[in-house]
């Protein structure tokens, strides 16, 4: 039944989009057309530098749970994982890096934990880079989540939490609680990775004539993503991103430029995604080639 629910979704979500990119396809065209391959260019590494400051805030909380992974191993792990999130349900990105970590000597159940920490790491500073940058007085609602959020990313509630899910669980505690420091260094990683995509936005409306200014580039996509993380029930938030970026770029974007701009922001990140995973997972490699056992 859940799965039915999901793919319903999906199917509608879509089906909705590709009716909206329809009825403007001359302005979406259009958009596309003031593309430049420089600020695409700009726009991917920006992505991909987004994309190693998630690495890291995983990373980070990892090791503080007591699972210190070398760099390359660490971004095998994760990149590899990630692209479990473009298949229908939440669960195959955690399953993912819990099987890869296993074979590092991560416990499964540490894999978890850092897996879902991730979530309302960056829907915190996903939310407070929102208010902060876009302004109270359109975006206000954000301070009702934000005291609830920053509850939830106390260690010492965390670390309750998860006890009492493993008890539950039948499993094991971890070893290691999670400490201040370790969430406060994966709260700035965090707010790192939404810089660096708050610039590929910035470059990709620039080239469609947005006059928003990097600040509200940054909480564009802030918002429009931690919309998509409460929308779990897609794939990678699909459509629901997208609809909310064209809504928050009204201001400074027509309608056609905005959608544009939201397929094409899609598609970038899709091609960053491959190229960590690629690259992490070719650098794994040649360090096992290297140091055979």
């Amino acid at each position: 039944m859940k799965k039915a629910v999901r793919l319903g979704f999906l199917l509608v979500a879509l089906g909705f989009g590709a009716w909206v990119v329809a009825s403007q396809w001359d302005a979406v065209v259009a958009g596309f057309a003031r593309l430049t391959w420089p600020m695409l260019a700009g726009s991917l590494v920006s992505v991909v530098g987004a994309l190693l400051a998630a690495m890291m805030t995983w990373r980070t909380l990892l090791a503080d749970l007591g699972s210190p992974l070398p760099l390359r191993a660490a971004a095998k792990v994760f990149f590899v994982g990630q692209l479990g999130k473009y298949i229908p349900g939440a669960v195959w990105p955690v399953l993912a890096q819990m099987e890869m970590g296993k074979d590092l000597g991560v416990p499964r159940p540490r894999s978890a934990a850092a897996f879902f920490l991730m979530m309302p790491i960056q829907l915190a500073t996903g939310l407070l880079v929102t208010l902060v940058t876009l302004g109270w007085d359109r975006f206000g609602w954000a301070l009702l989540l934000i005291p609830v959020l920053l509850v939830l990313l106390e260690p010492k509630v965390i670390n309750a939490v998860i006890g009492f899910g493993l008890r539950r669980l039948r499993r094991e505690p971890l070893e290691r609680p999670l400490s201040r420091r370790g969430m406060l260094t994966a709260l700035a990683w965090a707010l790192a990775g939404w810089s660096a995509y708050g610039v590929h936005l910035f470059l990709l409306a620039g080239d469609m004539g947005a006059t928003g200014g990097l600040l509200f580039a940054i909480g564009a996509f802030a918002l429009t993503w931690s919309l998509g993380i409460m929308t779990f029930v897609v794939p990678a938030g699909a459509g629901v991103r997208e609809a909310a970026m064209v809504a928050v770029m009204s201001p400074v974007l027509d309608r056609g430029s905005a959608i544009a701009l939201a397929l094409c922001s899609r598609m970038v990140i899709i091609l960053a995604d491959l190229i960590c995973a690629a690259a992490a997972g070719a650098a794994a490699r040649a360090t096992v080639d290297r140091n055979p056992v």
